[in-house]
């Protein structure tokens, strides 16, 4: 009883400041909506880029067929974008970056080539860097294409017998141009699909708030080591905490009066938050309410205790903000809230994966992205409580030291 109502008191104390409000529902609901846009703006960008190598066009031999056909075969690739430039641009639009190379069409081109000399086609790029090869190795198989119809052509007029016909010339160029389109979609090997891939969708789901409510709500609930951390610090201040031990009190059960009152202030937070992304943002908690109830008992109880741990090492409020600031980093960053750990990879990956806040991500998710129900949230519940109880201790051991 003496613990409850310790905790009443701790409760009575902050909810009686009503920035505590502004703190607790305003800022995480504001940060929520602009994490969400950001995300999906990001993702429409990146839907919306033309991810082709562009490639500068030059030409100096007019309306040429070859060049022609070569112009159209290149406007229709899946891997360049042509961009039409003029022999005294060529030089500045690769230095700026407009474009990753430029082809050049000599002037004859098309006589030279029809008459069945060597016309070579000029590329001006850096063959040291990854597009300019790339570019290389797609104008070489698209050339070769194009000599091969020029050939293809003359021994068809010459098989007629009128090969310096220039409408049969210009009507066997069409027809073998084509051929090589045909030959370019056609299935030369048979492919039996034996697991049918899913479409390509995006990492947060159908809906960009299905990352940015949970992880502002655990990036909040975080900084709830600031209030956690206050309480001891005010005490001692006052020497309220003075009184209390010299009360029948054991240490446990300051602790725990205290704990119990951070408790119910992280997790009325995080329940706000979680009817707010229900309601108005679509956030399917609700798919698991069970679950998403033991995940959020179980931050709120790790929230508590390691803010009270960071109350018995810290002599003053500007260490506890200093604490609770590189705490909120360190387990935001880590831990997934502004991105899934999925996309990392590496040590970093590795290390966020043991992160608490990573597990209280991890049993969201699985509600929210997996479509998971109640026992995809028995694990991460376990591994916060577990934490929580190791923080709960190291409170306790540190507050028996505590010099009041």
């Amino acid at each position: 009883m003496r613990i409850i109502d310790l905790a009443l008191k701790d409760l009575s104390q902050v909810f009686r400041d009503k920035r505590s409000l502004l703190f607790l529902v305003a800022m995480p609901i504001a940060f929520t909506f602009f994490m969400g846009f950001a995300y999906k703006s990001g993702s429409d960008n990146d839907a919306s880029k033309d991810t082709r190598i562009p490639l500068g066009w030059v030409n100096n031999d007019g309306n040429g067929y070859v060049s022609t056909q070569l112009f159209e075969m290149l406007s229709n690739s899946d891997s360049v974008r042509l961009v039409e430039l003029t022999s005294d641009t060529v030089d500045e639009s690769i230095r700026t970056g407009e474009v990753a190379g430029a082809l050049i069409v000599p002037t004859g081109y098309n006589k030279q080539v029809s008459a069945g000399n060597e016309a070579p086609l000029t590329l001006v790029t850096d063959t040291n860097s990854t597009n300019g090869q790339s570019l290389y190795q797609i104008l070489r198989t698209s050339v070769t294409k194009l000599m091969s119809a020029v050939e293809i052509t003359h021994l068809s007029a010459e098989t007629i017998g009128k090969p310096n016909d220039a409408s049969e010339l210009n009507e066997a160029f069409a027809s073998a141009s084509q051929a090589w389109s045909q030959a370019d979609s056609a299935s030369l090997v048979k492919v039996e699909m034996v697991v049918e891939s899913a479409p390509a969708e995006n990492w947060y789901g159908d809906n960009p708030y299905n990352q940015a409510s949970p992880g502002i709500l655990v990036q909040f609930a975080i900084m709830g080591l600031v209030s956690s951390g206050q309480i001891l610090v005010q005490e001692r201040k006052t020497r309220t905490l003075q009184r209390l031990m010299s009360t029948t009190m054991r240490s446990w059960e300051i602790v725990a009066g205290h704990m119990l009152a951070m408790f119910g202030i992280v997790f009325t937070q995080i329940a706000l938050l979680v009817v707010f992304g229900q309601l108005a943002l679509g956030v399917n908690y609700m798919n698991a309410p069970l679950g998403t109830l033991l995940v959020s008992v179980a931050l709120s109880l790790w929230i508590a205790a390691m803010g009270l741990l960071i109350g018995t090492v810290v002599k003053d409020d500007s260490q506890v903000i200093l604490f609770a600031l590189m705490a909120m980093f360190i387990f935001s960053a880590l831990g997934g809230t502004w991105f899934p750990l999925e996309v990392a990879s590496g040590t970093f990956a590795a290390i966020g994966k043991v992160m608490p806040s990573a597990w209280a991500m991890t049993g969201y998710q699985n509600i929210l992205m997996r479509g998971l129900g109640l026992e995809s949230a028995w694990m991460p519940t376990g591994i916060l409580l577990a934490y929580a109880f190791v923080f709960f201790a190291l409170a306790i051991w540190r507050f028996n030291k505590m010099d009041v």
